[in-house]
């Protein structure tokens, strides 16, 4: 029996709780997108992305991918209800925290409600099963070419950017949602699937008619950096003469190209750029070479670049760049992709330099005054370059003139202090140009607003 002030005691306890859960509010539909201008409904609000474990097994002879996704998320509102992006594919069951849960598609997106809402701050798991024949994305984005799950002739090579992710596993389809990986990619026996990260391990299963490779990327990784390219590889590994670990697959068609040594590329460029732009941010580097004509551009995929043939030393030192600027340190908003290809574009620059050949500022001369004031290439915005130009040459080359630019309005110490200070801030997460502009400014001590704004978000060809 308790006394009239234990009484007391309980009953304020007892209505200060219920204060609490009538202030609490009430549980509501996460949106259908991250709020990118560019792709409103790519990515999704309401959670925020921290780990997927997905298993896909995959038959060439009949392009049917079976798939398992579970996505470890954390809340970040009291939600009745939640998004997920997937292409095409058809669902056949989801479940929330093990228990089934309803859900409906509205063209390429998943609505899901679990059985109990989920409480903010709260940590909860969606598993996904589905299945289907991927289909590549196609349309000006990527300059024209199909893009995304591509059918090669022993398998698929798989390239994402910026919005295919989603054609192949369920997700929040956007880099400012980054989010670690296991990935298990199940073909048949005598193809290899290479992902991202490091090998964790490989087994045969189906009476030894399959084979499944378990990668693991333990560091956040953007949703399109994301790959499963399935097919016969001639696979060299080993370590780069700094020691990071190193894992380079070649499709045999394409192994006796003498056009460059992709693996001594790899990782001489692996160790020069992490002495400009500091210490390499994954856990191995490599690269992944398949036989895809058709596709005709490489991607930066994380740890292991993707490419569609035997390129050149070029491309490969511009992918790998891309290790620190895109992939380590990634855009918050697409229209910020000149932070990537600019940066990558520049790097080019450097190694032509670092190799004896031209300077930074020779290429960036050859490049300003080979383009005439008439020419569309000044119409571009770097800063801004809309969705459908977002690869335009300007994004690029533009903006690499931008970074040189800055080089010789800050001088060489700030300029390489600021490059390694930048990956160093933003390691591992995303960022803005505004965010860049700012560091530039507190590394080298001047006011840079006119160049950025000249040289980003102006038309026209600049005055030098």
């Amino acid at each position: 029996m308790l006394s009239r002030s234990a009484k007391l005691a309980a009953l304020t306890v007892a209505a200060a709780s219920f204060t609490l859960i009538a202030a609490a509010p009430a549980p509501t539909p996460g949106s259908a997108g991250i709020g990118d201008p560019y792709f409103p409904e790519l990515g999704n609000g309401g959670f925020d992305a921290r780990h997927y474990d997905l298993d896909v097994a995959y038959n060439p002879d009949t392009d049917r991918l079976d798939g398992r996704t579970t996505l470890t998320a954390r809340a970040t509102q009291n939600l009745s209800s939640f998004d997920l992006d997937l292409q095409k594919l058809t669902v056949t069951r989801i479940e929330v925290n093990g228990r089934r849960a309803d859900f409906t598609r509205t063209g390429d997106e998943i609505v899901i409600t679990p059985r109990t809402p989920v409480r903010r701050g709260h940590t909860f798991t969606t598993t996904v099963t589905y299945n289907g024949v991927p289909e590549a994305l196609s349309g000006p984005i990527v300059f024209g070419s199909d893009y995304g799950w591509m059918k090669t002739a022993d398998g698929v090579f798989v390239a994402c950017e910026p919005n295919a992710a989603s054609t192949w596993f369920p997700s929040s389809d956007h880099p400012a949602d980054k989010a670690t990986y296991d990935i298990r990619i199940k073909a048949p026996k005598g193809l290899t699937g290479v992902s991202n990260g490091r090998l964790v391990g490989t087994y045969d299963t189906d009476k030894g008619t399959q084979t499944v490779h378990h990668w693991r990327e333990s560091k956040p990784m953007a949703t399109y950096l994301a790959t499963a390219s399935i097919g016969k590889f001639d696979v060299k590994s080993g370590r780069t003469p700094a020691g990071t670990p190193i894992y380079v697959a070649i499709d045999p068609v394409l192994a006796n190209s003498n056009s460059v040594d992709v693996y001594a590329v790899t990782a001489e460029a692996t160790d020069y750029w992490s002495q400009i732009f500091g210490p390499y941010p994954f856990e191995e580097t490599g690269a992944v070479v398949d036989d895809m004509p058709e596709a005709g551009f490489s991607l930066e995929t994380q740890s292991k670049p993707s490419y569609s043939a035997v390129r050149n030393e070029s491309t490969i030192v511009h992918e790998l760049a891309h290790q620190w600027f895109g992939d380590s340190v990634s855009v918050e908003q697409w229209k910020n992709i000149w932070l990537n290809e600019g940066f990558a574009t520049y790097a080019q620059w450097l190694w032509t330099e670092h190799k004896g050949g031209a300077s930074a500022h020779d290429s960036f001369l050859a490049g300003y005054s080979s383009r005439p004031e008439t020419s569309a290439f000044w119409q571009t915005k770097p800063g801004d370059p809309q969705r459908d130009t977002m690869f335009a040459s300007a994004v690029y080359q533009r903006g690499a003139m931008t970074l040189q630019v800055l080089r010789e309005r800050i001088g060489d110490k700030a300029f390489f202090k600021l490059l390694p200070q930048w990956t160093k801030l933003h390691r591992y997460g995303n960022a803005r140009t505004s965010d860049f502009i700012a560091l530039a400014e507190r590394v080298s001590g001047r006011q840079l607003d006119d160049l950025f704004d000249t040289w980003l978000f102006t038309t026209g060809k600049p005055t030098l």
